[in-house]
């Protein structure tokens, strides 16, 4: 218990005598003055500045060798005359009664201002731990593709929920709610990005900002919520090729940011985080090629796309209210990459208005399930096999689909890239004018 006291051995300390509000207004000159009323209680000038101090002396009862501890400090009470001398002895009386119940003012204010310090460590957001996380990782790892791919996969499935929040505040439950979608769908990627996150979780309880167990583990945290797989490789729900041009067209009803990726991503075959990492310099409007570097190619390959003039046409209706440097198809908010959820989310939205309408929707008639954006994939292979007499070849060099032979796929990627451009004008035009075919017939 803190105490206050004075040496028997000294004389008390002369009491100051008690001054009006008057008189301290017409104290001059640099230094201390007693204004009395409340012993220790001071008028502190120095040149312009005029401040209230008190002095006391606190101390702890006895050290080690029985010696009284006494410890003279002097507690700030605010600036003259914004805090009047009433105002500065209802405040002194304050403090003394504090030192009286055994507290140190100065301390607590201290511990105070550490408790704030450690609570704004403690305010780091996801997003801010997993940068960490990856630079420590970029000096682990020397794959750079591995290295792109941690931030490609926050980027897409976990920052546009939990980016932002404190990263204490999240939970067992918010990992598996963002998990969820992509957990049958794209076993092995949330498998990933699951053991990701807990490595972000494992730093943020080693620097003390995140305090429990790591809410990402598998065992005994996510495995009763999601629950093991059964390692069956299934296919993406797709809608048939004779519904494609409906879908465009009702897509195209459309204004946003959302409709416009996940059109392009149908005119172009490509997967959606292909899509969503493009940029324009990799758009070559005059070749009408899309090249994407191998960072973001799943073959570890660049990959040119040709493009419709569909395409150029949809990327041309964007690119005025995009900045050159920025994604084609950014983020509605923070202007980031654009999540595969958003895509999800809309394709939800566009099924459950058809099915008011028609009572069918957009389902995979062999899965009886909601189509995907990856399942449109299946649509233009299938389309392409059943509509067109492309080679094979060149229908899954425009998939991006490893080739047997290294030779024939380099010759691919060069030779065949006129025929590519030709199947692909050829697709774009089904998806565009089928449907007005079969309206007018």
């Amino acid at each position: 218990m803190w105490v206050f006291m004075w040496d028997k051995n000294k004389p008390m300390p002369k009491k100051a005598k008690e001054l009006s509000a008057l008189s301290v207004a017409k104290i001059k000159g640099n230094g201390r003055h007693a204004v009395g009323g409340v012993n220790g209680l001071h008028l502190r000038i120095v040149n312009d500045s005029r401040a209230w101090v008190l002095r006391v002396v606190v101390g702890q009862r006895f050290d080690e060798n029985g010696k009284q501890q006494l410890h003279r400090r002097d507690i700030g009470l605010g600036s003259y005359p914004e805090v009047s001398l009433a105002e500065a002895r209802a405040k002194a009386h304050e403090m003394k009664a504090q030192i009286r119940n055994g507290n140190d003012p100065i301390k607590q204010k201290q511990d105070q201002l550490q408790a704030l310090r450690i609570q704004k460590l403690r305010n780091r957001t996801f997003r801010e731990c997993a940068q960490i996380v990856i630079a420590n990782k970029s000096r682990e790892l020397k794959n750079q593709k591995h290295i792109a791919q941690w931030s490609t996969t926050l980027e897409t499935y976990i920052y546009p929920i939990l980016g932002d929040r404190v990263i204490g505040s999240i939970n067992k439950v918010d990992i598996a709610k963002v998990l969820e979608p992509i957990w049958a769908e794209k076993n092995e990627t949330a498998k990933r990005i699951r053991g990701r996150i807990e490595t972000i979780f494992d730093y943020a309880k080693a620097m003390e900002y995140f305090v429990g167990d790591n809410p990402a583990e598998w065992k005994g945290n996510l495995e009763p919520i999601l629950g093991n797989l059964k390692q069956i490789s299934r296919p993406h729900p797709s809608l048939p090729y004779d519904q494609v041009a409906e879908f465009v067209q009702h897509l195209r009803q459309k204004d946003s940011i959302s409709p416009k990726a996940l059109e392009f991503a149908i005119l172009t075959a490509c997967r959606s985080g292909e899509i969503f990492g493009a940029k324009w310099q990799e758009i070559d409007f005059e070749s009408k090629v899309w090249t994407i570097p191998k960072e973001r190619m799943k073959a570890d390959k660049e990959h040119r796309v040709p493009l419709s003039q569909e395409a150029i046409t949809l990327l041309k209706s964007i690119k005025s209210y995009t900045q050159p440097q920025d994604f084609i198809f950014p983020a509605p908010r923070g202007g980031g990459m654009l999540s595969d959820m958003s895509l999800t989310a809309l394709i939800k939205r566009m099924h459950e208005q058809k099915l008011k309408e028609n009572g069918l929707g957009y389902i995979d008639p062999k899965q009886n399930r909601v189509i995907t954006t990856h399942g449109f994939r299946s649509t233009f292979r299938d389309w392409s096999a059943d509509k067109t007499d492309y080679p094979r070849e060149v229908c899954e060099h425009v998939l991006a689909h490893k080739l047997p032979d290294e030779v024939e796929a380099a010759y691919l990627r060069g030779a065949y890239l006129e025929k590519r451009k030709a199947l692909m004008a050829d697709w774009a035009e089904f998806c565009s004018t089928h449907f007005l075919l079969d309206s007018i017939r």
